[in-house]
């Protein structure tokens, strides 16, 4: 970004712009330019690059501002989430997240696509350390886990393993299950590993 907003004005430019970008990448994929951007704000390119230096910066604010959705859907859904089962938890966080990604005519959706092939692990790392902390929460609330002294490293794994096949899934014309089926199957996965009893410990083993 060459400039950054002051004044209420040039805040609702930047918005407009980022807005744009989004409705851009949804009519026309990747390719929107700078120019199909700036004619979907009502402004001139001129007036854009006030504000952006290149396409690359627009679809930069417009991959932060999903991401910031996310994260905060998160932090909303925590209190709930940690008094569900895990496994009913994982259904619900993963609904809501469908949903955020399908409303207003899937905007999200497009966007999240778009970030597949971009620097996408980067920018999820603000949610890795979001859903690391919905774990944390979770063992607090739900203390007879807390007991699995390898739950941090499972829930690592799954978060970076879902985050990855949702990913996948949604840059996917047509998957090979609904994202139903994906919602039903991580959330078995975390079911099955709470109900399997720990390995009993072996006196002397350590030694």
């Amino acid at each position: 970004m060459t400039r950054k907003p002051q004044q209420s004005r040039s805040k609702a430019t930047v918005e407009a712009i980022i807005e744009a970008g989004i409705r851009a990448v949804a009519s026309h994929g990747a390719s929107a330019t700078t120019r199909q951007i700036a004619e979907t704000a009502g402004i001139s390119i001129g007036s854009l690059y006030e504000y952006f230096s290149n396409k690359e910066a627009v679809f930069d604010a417009m991959h932060q501002r999903f991401i910031n959705e996310v994260v905060t859907l998160i932090q909303d859904t925590t209190p709930a989430i940690v008094q569900m089962p895990a496994d009913d938890g994982v259904r619900e966080l993963l609904r809501r997240f469908g949903a955020l990604l399908t409303r207003d005519d899937e905007r999200y959706l497009r966007v999240a696509r778009q970030l597949v092939h971009h620097d996408s692990l980067n920018y999820a790392e603000p949610i890795r350390q979001m859903l690391m902390q919905l774990v944390m929460a979770y063992v607090v609330s739900q203390p007879a886990q807390a007991s699995r002294v390898d739950l941090q490293a499972m829930a690592y794994i799954m978060i970076n393993t879902g985050i990855f096949m949702m990913l996948h899934h949604l840059s996917t014309p047509n998957p090979p299950i609904t994202f139903e089926q994906l919602c039903d199957g991580l959330a078995d996965i975390v079911r099955r590993y709470l109900e399997t009893p720990e390995p009993p410990t072996v006196p002397g083993a350590a030694g």
